[in-house]
Parts: C-alpha cells; sequence; structure tokens
C-alpha cells in the first residue's frame, strides 16, 4: 500500500463492531473471518482504514471491553495467527487496520486481577488496582456512581472495596503505578510489531483518578464525560496527558504513519485539544458534532469551535454521526424531541444531508458499519436478548446499546440477510430486507450508493479533506460554505426551499433539487 505519513489528518475511517460485521463460523458472532471476506466491500466503499472493536480474549460481559489477555485473540472472533493474516490482507486492499486499546480497565477474568484477589490487602498484586477500605458505616469508600448504572464499587470477602466505573467485572487500574504504564507499553510495542496502524484509546479521559478519591456529590446516574465540570475526580484529570506524551515516545520510532485516536468526552473543545498536541495523541473524536442538534445554528458554532480549538495545536478536526455506544443518528434525526415517535423518513432525509456536510467539512471522518445502509436503532428488541451491562445495572430501566449493535444485512430477504449461516446473535427485523447491500446496489438512488459517491469524490476532489472553510452568506438555517478550490456545500434545514447559488455545476446532491432549488433538510456540493 502507499505510504503517506498525514493519510489520518483527513481519513475516512469505519468502525467495525466486530460481533455484527459478518459471522463467518456460523456461530451467530461476527468474526475475524467474516472481516476478511468483507475487504473488499470495504475498499470499494472508498474508506481508508477500519478501526476494529476489541478481539482480545475476555469473558463478554460488555462486549470485549472487558480484557482478560492484551496480548491475544478470543476464540469466539479467531487465533492470534488469523488477526496476523487479517492485518496483512486489509494491507493488500490498500486499507490501513487500528484496534481498540482499553486501558482504564481490565475484566476480572484478568491474570493480574485473580492475583489481586488472592494476595489479600495490602500486597503489591492489589496495587495495580484501585483497592480500597469501605467507611465506617459499611458504604463504599466514596459516593462515584458507575457509567453503566449503581455505585461503582463492589466489596470482596476480606473487606475491601474495588474501583469499576463501569462494570462490575471491569475493574479500574491504577495509573498512578509505573507497573501499570510499562505493561501497557510493552502491550502498544506488541501490536504494532504486528503491523496495526493505530489505536482507538477507549475511556482515554479517565485513567488518572484525584487523590484521596473525593466525594463527587452525585445522587443520579454517572455519565461517560464531564461535560459539566473541568475539574471532576476521575474524568479528564491533567495527570493523562503524562501518558499519552509516554505513548507518543513508544510508537515514534515505528513510523510517522502509526496513529493514535482518543475517545474523551471531555467540557469543552479546548480541552479535548490538549490530547492532541504535538506530542500526544493524533486525532481525537468529536463527540460535540455527533451530540449536534439539528440545527443551523448548532451545528455552525459547533464546526467554529472545533476547527478553531484543534487547529491551533495544529491537530487535524474530526467529525462523526454515529458509534457504537450511541442511538444511531437516523432515529436521532428523526425525534422531534427524545421522547417523540421516530419518522424515519425525516431520520434518513436529514442522514444523507449530514453525510455530505460532513465530508465536506475539512479534518478526517469515522463512520460506524450500517449507517452506510441507513441503519436505524433497534428500539423494540426482546427484553431476554439484551446483553449491554446497563441493562441489568440500571435494574432494568435503561436498555443500553443493544439497539445500534444489531448484525448487518447483506443479502436476502429473510433474517440473518447474509450476516452469517445460521442466524444472529441479536435478531434483525424483518423489514431490513429493503436495506441489504444487495438491494442497495442495484439503487443508483439509495444510501450506499450516495455514501460511496461522497467518500470517492472527497478523496479525489483537491478541495475536500484536509484545510480550511469559509462561511458565505446566506438566509437563516441554512449552511453555506466554499472549500478550496472551487467548491461550496449548502445545507437546507430551513422550511423553505434555497435558491442554490451561482455555480457551474452540481457535483453531489442528497436528494434531488426540483427548479434549481435545496428543499428542506438536503445538501449539495457545487462546482464554482
Amino acid at each position: 500500500m502507499a505510504v503517506s505519513t498525514r493519510w489520518w489528518r483527513s481519513a475516512a475511517i469505519y468502525q467495525i463492531y466486530i460481533r455484527s460485521l459478518t459471522d463467518a463460523s456460523g456461530d451467530g458472532v461476527g468474526d475475524l473471518a467474516g472481516i476478511r471476506s468483507r475487504l473488499p466491500y470495504l475498499r470499494d466503499l472508498g474508506v481508508d482504514a477500519v478501526w476494529i472493536t476489541p478481539w482480545y480474549p475476555s469473558p463478554m460481559e460488555d462486549g470485549g471491553y472487558d480484557v482478560a489477555d492484551y496480548r491475544d485473540i478470543d476464540p469466539l472472533f479467531g487465533t492470534l495467527a488469523e488477526a496476523e493474516t487479517l492485518i496483512r490482507e486489509t494491507h493488500e486492499h490498500g486499507l490501513r487496520l487500528i484496534i481498540d486499546l482499553v486501558p482504564n480497565h481490565t475484566s476480572t477474568r484478568h491474570r493480574w486481577f485473580q492475583e489481586a484477589l488472592a494476595a489479600g490487602p495490602g500486597s503489591a498484586a492489589r496495587e495495580r488496582y484501585i483497592f480500597r477500605q469501605g467507611k465506617e458505616s459499611g458504604a463504599p469508600p466514596n459516593d462515584w456512581k458507575s457509567v453503566f448504572g449503581g455505585p461503582a464499587w463492589t466489596q470482596v470477602p476480606d473487606g475491601e472495596w474495588y474501583l469499576h466505573l463501569f462494570d462490575v467485572s471491569q475493574p479500574d487500574l491504577n495509573w498512578e503505578l509505573p507497573q501499570v504504564r510499562a505493561e501497557f507499553e510493552d502491550v502498544i510495542r506488541f501490536w504494532l510489531d504486528r503491523g496495526v496502524d493505530g489505536f482507538r484509546i477507549d475511556v482515554a479521559h479517565g485513567l488518572i483518578k484525584q487523590a484521596g478519591l473525593p466525594d463527587l456529590g452525585l445522587t443520579g446516574h454517572e455519565r461517560i464525560g464531564a461535560a459539566d465540570r473541568v475539574d471532576h475526580p476521575h474524568w479528564d484529570r491533567d495527570g493523562v496527558h503524562e501518558i499519552y506524551r509516554s505513548w507518543r515516545k513508544v510508537i515514534e520510532p515505528y513510523g510517522e504513519d502509526r496513529i493514535f485516536v482518543a475517545e474523551a468526552w471531555v467540557s469543552t473543545p479546548e480541552r479535548l485539544a490538549r490530547y492532541v498536541r504535538s506530542d500526544e495523541l493524533h486525532s481525537a473524536f468529536n463527540f460535540d458534532f455527533l451530540r449536534c442538534e439539528w440545527d443551523s445554528a448548532a451545528l455552525r458554532k459547533v464546526i467554529d469551535t472545533s476547527i478553531g480549538a484543534l487547529h491551533a495545536v495544529g491537530a487535524p478536526a474530526t467529525w462523526v454521526l454515529s458509534n457504537h455506544d450511541v442511538v444511531r443518528h437516523v432515529t436521532r434525526y428523526g425525534r422531534a424531541n427524545p421522547d417523540a415517535p421516530v419518522d424515519l423518513e425525516t431520520g434518513r432525509r436529514r442522514a444523507r444531508a449530514a453525510l455530505l456536510l460532513m465530508h465536506a467539512l475539512p479534518g478526517g471522518v469515522y463512520h460506524y458499519q450500517g449507517e452506510e445502509l441507513g441503519l436505524e436503532e433497534v428500539e423494540d428488541l426482546p427484553e431476554e436478548v439484551l446483553q449491554d451491562p446497563t441493562w441489568e445495572r440500571s435494574g432494568h430501566t435503561d436498555r443500553g446499546r443493544d439497539g445500534s449493535r444489531v448484525p448487518l444485512p447483506w443479502q436476502g430477504t429473510e433474517p440473518p440477510f447474509g450476516f452469517g449461516p445460521d442466524g444472529s446473535w441479536l435478531p434483525q427485523p424483518p423489514h431490513w430486507r429493503d436495506l441489504t447491500v444487495a438491494a442497495q446496489q442495484r439503487d443508483e438512488n439509495s444510501m450506499l450508493s450516495l455514501y460511496r459517491t461522497a467518500l470517492h469524490l472527497r478523496r479525489e476532489h483537491p478541495a475536500l479533506g484536509e484545510g480550511e472553510l469559509s462561511w458565505l452568506d446566506s438566509p437563516e438555517d441554512v449552511l453555506l460554505f466554499r472549500r478550496e478550490p472551487g467548491l461550496v456545500c449548502a445545507v437546507n434545514l430551513s422550511r423553505t426551499p434555497f435558491p442554490l447559488p451561482p455555480h457551474e455545476r452540481v457535483v453531489l446532491a442528497s436528494e434531488p433539487m426540483p427548479d434549481g432549488k435545496l428543499l428542506t433538510d438536503t445538501a449539495v456540493w457545487l462546482e464554482v
């Protein structure tokens, strides 16, 4: 594959939720062989790289984000030799491969945690995690809550408590301990030596906890990020940056084209920019854009503040609409408010427009598998199939994230729609027969066709990718900006048709434009 040391600054990266792409073994769960079989599809789609969710040995209490061994592959997905083959074949298809790294916590099945339980209070083995005595009242050491619901502490038989900001099966590591830091630097080298092109860092903002573990004062549910405060005792602590500066020194000898991508839920774009300074990580997900309402003023503010904060430290902006942890954006855009019923026609129309908006912005883009098919959140999964730990931890009040993780439909008219030979670990809606890859490939106006065209144009057009944008005068609720050389993007969020500005030709439109006007919730690229 061609070498470009700055490829990641404007890359299109496709997220693979490994359990749900394709099942080759017949057990109903996606696997490495399934990914290998889909590499031609991903190449032809027009993405530059794939990011694969955790493939490590795991009891799967949290879909693989509870890691028992960071240097091997779970037999559910394949073998280490198969992973090495996948890395090689990904490169042969002109793609790069990024893997998930989960440094905030391990599984309770990890050798270190088993040693900590056996060694008892005060042992060196327990220093690798965050064990504490409870309060005299018998309560946990502090009032911290789990992101998945309930307290963030669990008591072991000898009376001590261990911290888990997520599930009880995911004990937090003690990143103040040099042994923990050295272990992960070695894990990074292990996978770089096998040819991976980078790492997506799970919960990158959570590794360091405030000394003394002070009470937070929470009475309700914890969130994954410090959206409403900077001085949070366990999110976005300044100490995380020392860790990432050391990681940068580990990865740089492998070449400038190897990268780190941060999952960091923080309070402001300026706080996010701290993670991607020149001696730290390379890129970070832009969750402000993902969470933004379908509103022109809000979108413009997010675009401006994101570009401004990241460019100030020499980092590229990134744009993302969905991932495996949030409600799919077709569903989000199809609701007038969180409690309203979903209008999927509106949701898909807005999703098509958002695709053109996102790909016209400077920087990199991330796509979550299935969004190129226009898949919606599956909100009526039977309770007995739900596997997200949030369902149990919340006392069956929060259905969790399984609705965004339903296996992809590839072909045919009946489930599992070519996902595998015999069923799927989560059931697919029967109406997805109209959204399969095979069905959409035959339709030049389908969501899949729009994605392919946008991705290929983004790679080929000199105005797209890295660079700057300039806003143009436009009516309220219309986003209108220019990329150089000579490309204008217009997005109409108003209720009134918007006459196209003077142009030489239409490069790409999300929907037909009768009488040369951009209709409500549509977008267009124009060559000028």
